[in-house]
């Protein structure tokens, strides 16, 4: 005779007459269920604890391309601060180049004007020897000329050895400039070159963080469905609990039935080791997840009864 659960709420302190077979089974359906709960809780505190430790990977892999980043961005601007002053060295440099042109074209000015008084003091000369004493007050115009004429040279002749001093001197700033622009031609060269190796390095970081973001999206939408399942298991467990606050049986007195009492075969009394319990497919009680609880039967191993 099975349990009359309405009359045992009706009258809890009301004994009922219970078949053993009856309260074993339902000791043994208790049991599996208490352990499957216990085996689930253990499963969903691991699966909390790894999603923890992901989460914590995937910070600090965020953090590291941050960093990588921002270091990218400030080789940049020291690149972009190199290139300006590199445009305002050969901007000067141009300017050096034109100066020594103009007095290079000054020079050539001056040695043709020295020439031209060297060619007349030279036809002044020849003169004053051909003719003599007849041209002495020429000769003595002349000579006054000559001494202009000389003076003028020597006065062309110190410009033009100012203009050749100065000449040296921007020559020697001119070479100076150039080993200068070599050098920042050099850096630039090597600048530029690091710079090359710093977009490619960008480049395949950019492509790191798109793989860590879309792998980032994939772990996110992996917890938020691992979460969505965590709060449908917690919701089944609380089920099953309440399931197995149903399910368990009041509490015997000293009229109850020993929970050491042995199951008998009703068809040949076989009792203890020949009677086996099984899994009755044919009866599901509930389902933890997608697994079902099956209700359990005895079997006699020396006749076959089922009960």
């Amino acid at each position: 005779m099975s349990i009359d659960w309405a009359k045992a709420e009706e009258k809890p302190d009301k004994k009922q007459a219970v078949e053993g077979r009856f309260l074993l089974d339902l000791r043994a359906k208790v049991n599996d269920l208490e352990k499957q709960l216990s085996e689930t809780k253990n499963d969903l505190t691991g699966t909390q604890s790894n999603l923890k430790a992901t989460q914590g990977k995937l910070e600090a892999t965020t953090n590291d391309l941050n960093n990588t980043k921002s270091t990218l961005d400030s080789n940049k601007t020291e690149l972009s601060e190199t290139k300006s002053i590199l445009e305002q060295v050969n901007g000067k440099l141009e300017d050096k180049i034109q100066t020594v042109n103009n007095l290079n074209s000054e020079i050539e000015g001056l040695k043709s004007n020295l020439e031209n008084a060297n060619s007349k003091a030279s036809e002044l000369e020849a003169n004053l020897e051909s003719k003599g004493q007849e041209f002495e007050a020429t000769i003595s115009s002349l000579s006054s000329e000559l001494d202009t004429s000389k003076a003028q040279i020597n006065g062309l002749q110190d410009q033009l050895a100012n203009i050749q001093s100065s000449s040296s001197e921007s020559q020697v700033k001119i070479d100076n400039l150039t080993s200068e622009v070599q050098e920042l031609n050099s850096k630039l060269t090597s600048t530029q070159e690091e710079n090359t190796k710093l977009n490619e390095q960008l480049m395949e970081l950019n492509n790191l963080l798109l793989q860590k973001d879309t792998n980032l999206q994939e772990l996110s939408s992996d917890l938020g469905a691992k979460e969505k399942l965590i709060e449908a298991q917690t919701a089944h467990l609380d089920e099953v609990e309440n399931e197995l606050g149903e399910l368990k049986p009041p509490e015997m007195g000293t009229g109850g039935f020993a929970s050491d009492e042995r199951t008998t075969c009703p068809m040949c009394g076989s009792v203890g080791k020949e009677i086996k319990q099984i899994e009755d497919k044919s009866k599901v009680l509930s389902y933890v997840g997608h697994i079902p609880m099956y209700a359990k039967k005895n079997v006699c191993k020396k006749c076959g009864y089922e009960f």
